[in-house]
């Protein structure tokens, strides 16, 4: 196959849409695209190295207008195959048109107007005037990754202002590395204000994963490689361990998006840019994967790559053979996309099982051990606690303007539990339940979203009051006088989403959910996977189940919380998910009051 024939006029109009300024002239040898004569005419023609010249036959790429049509008409899969068989050369006028088409797809904002970008630009920097002087790069970005892909000092000036500008209107990116790399790499192919709405859409997306903002997710992201790689590329991951006895996995995985973005030769990069821009983050997955089973296979057969040379370092070992990988683009896609059992699906369920076992846990950055600990009287808080959350709760909770006990720059938060007029359990046990819930919801107001003394006792009232909001707590008070509940992390609106079958999932909700018990006794059951990252099979992931007759929280040879339509009767179990006793002691209750919290501002 070889690249659509350009004559001198096309590779002129080209070169003007490509942003000249911002790359270096000297980086066709970094492309390594050497021009070439075709036998049958005087057109000058760009052959890519990856692929072999037929004389005479016109390769079938697609063009910009077919993909345009396709989406347009909503053929999103057409245009995924298209993309991973269509190797454009790498500086084919395409991408100028393509990239910003597929990115925009994915924008979830009002559509920008036009200026907008240089409106923030003078927000940001007082001028549109490129300065001289170096821009200081926002704390999201990873100093030591600032990827420039041979662009000038112009060009590394407009990325530094792009993601600038990209870091004051998404306050919300705290963490993410490989988003200056992408901006560098969409800097070869067009203009800074095209760049910037490239990223705005590829960051806000909601049905697609493309760049992570959180070191969370970045976290997340890494261990969902190491898992899916355990798996997929069980004889390499074998082989790294058996070489390295004393090497964590871990260290190797953390640095994955790197053998991609700081180690493939850029004419490998901008072709997996083509299927990433349109898919997302499982592009890169794949090509990790692949990266793994080649390197393996050199390992054995290279001494290059032999045990000895490479059991140091495997990590800085990975990125350098990258750098000579050697397969072609089309091959490494290929590959990539062929690799079996890898759904969206599957990639999806071990990314939030993941995510749920450190929100679980609490571990927000790497190599942290902190762990919730399981139901027992360690978890109550002393008195001396429970009196420093009252007094922060009235602290906190004066308003602006008012006196306060000191000067305050910025509101600080609201723990406003004293406020609170449970009809369920009294005032010192909502300190004990404030203590128990995930710190960061803490800092929001509860609301009272349903309560049986005011809203009735009817399950369909409940779902109108309460399903669109997360998390919720839910507080039952027997007719026995038994307090007992739930912590429920996720909406109960998802009880209707359905699979890719068409059909309605059971159980749905993540690792943060937990069951509590406050009268007669104290405790809290987290999640049974905070214990370790050991699977622990179908039935201890039970979280939340509901439809238009019953609510269920837990599961697995029984069912910790049960509730009837009417939110009248219900029992209680032992349960596989949070390895909890029965909340009462007959196990079967009548209720007396059902409360439903939710939290203001999430």
């Amino acid at each position: 196959m070889v690249g659509k024939v350009l004559g001198i006029k096309d590779l002129e109009q080209f070169s003007s849409r490509r942003s000249s300024v911002y790359v270096d002239p000297e980086c066709d040898k970094f492309f390594e695209l050497p021009l070439f004569i075709a036998a049958s005419s005087n057109d000058i023609t760009t052959k890519c190295q990856c692929f072999q010249f037929s004389p005479g036959k016109e390769p079938a790429l697609r063009s910009y207008t077919e993909i345009q049509q396709l989406l347009q008409q909503g053929k999103k899969r057409d245009v995924k195959n298209i993309l991973r068989e269509n190797s454009w050369p790498i500086n084919s006028p395409i991408r100028s048109q393509l990239w910003p088409m597929l990115c925009g797809q994915h924008q979830t904002k009002e559509h920008m107007l036009d200026g907008f970008y240089w409106e923030m630009v003078h927000q940001v920097f007082g001028t549109t005037e490129l300065s001289e002087k170096p821009i200081m790069l926002p704390a999201f970005v990873d100093a030591t990754h600032c990827l420039p892909y041979h662009l000038t000092s112009t060009g590394r000036a407009v990325a530094d202002r792009i993601v600038n500008v990209l870091g004051y209107d998404c306050p919300d990116i705290t963490y993410s590395p490989v988003l200056y790399p992408i901006t560098s790499i969409l800097l070869h192919f067009m203009s800074e204000e095209e760049a910037y709405v490239c990223l705005a859409g590829l960051v806000g997306s909601k049905e697609k994963v493309f760049i992570n903002q959180t070191k969370l997710q970045h976290e997340v992201t890494w261990k969902t490689v190491m898992q899916i790689a355990k798996k997929h590329t069980k004889s390499a991951t074998s082989y790294f361990q058996r070489i390295c006895p004393g090497l964590k996995l871990e260290r190797v995985f953390m640095d994955w998006c790197w053998w991609i973005l700081a180690g493939l030769p850029f004419q490998h990069l901008v072709r997996i840019m083509d299927c990433y821009f349109h898919e997302g983050i499982k592009v890169l997955y794949r090509v990790a994967l692949v990266i793994l089973n080649l390197f393996h296979k050199e390992c054995q057969s290279n001494n290059e790559w032999s045990p000895d040379n490479i059991k140091n370092d495997i990590g800085n070992a990975l990125i350098k053979f990258c750098k000579k990988i050697p397969v072609s683009p089309a091959k490494l896609l290929h590959a990539a996309f062929s690799i079996r059992g890898l759904s969206t699906q599957y990639i999806s369920r071990i990314f939030i099982k993941t995510e749920m076992l450190l929100k679980s846990r609490s571990v927000l950055t790497s190599g942290s051990k902190q762990l919730i600990k399981s139901r027992s009287s360690d978890n109550l808080p002393t008195s001396q606690s429970q009196v420093n959350i009252q007094m922060m709760s009235h602290t906190l909770t004066i308003r602006e303007g008012e006196k306060s006990p000191g000067h305050r720059a910025i509101a600080m938060g609201v723990y406003p539990i004293h406020n609170l007029k449970s009809q369920a359990c009294k005032n010192e046990d909502l300190f004990t339940l404030w203590s128990w819930l995930p710190v960061r919801i803490t800092m929001y107001q509860p609301v009272l979203l349903y309560t049986t003394e005011e809203h009735g006792c009817s399950l369909t009232t409940f779902y109108v009051r309460v399903e669109q909001h997360e998390p919720t707590l839910l507080m039952i008070k027997t007719c026995n006088n038994e307090v007992f509940g739930a912590y429920c992390s996720s909406r109960w609106f998802e009880r209707n989403v359905k699979d890719d079958k068409g059909q309605r999932q059971a159980y749905f909700g993540t690792g943060e959910t937990f069951l509590f018990s406050l009268y007669p006794e104290r405790a809290k059951y987290p999640w049974v996977g905070i214990e370790g990252d050991k699977d622990l099979g179908h039935s201890s992931e039970l979280f939340m189940a509901a439809d238009s007759k019953m609510i269920t929280i837990g599961g697995g040879e029984g069912q910790a919380i049960w509730m009837d339509e009417n939110i009248r009767f219900g029992k209680t179990d032992s349960c596989k998910t949070f390895n909890n006793p029965p909340l009462c002691p007959s196990g079967d209750f009548e209720i007396r009051v059902l409360e439903v919290y939710g939290f203001v501002g999430i």
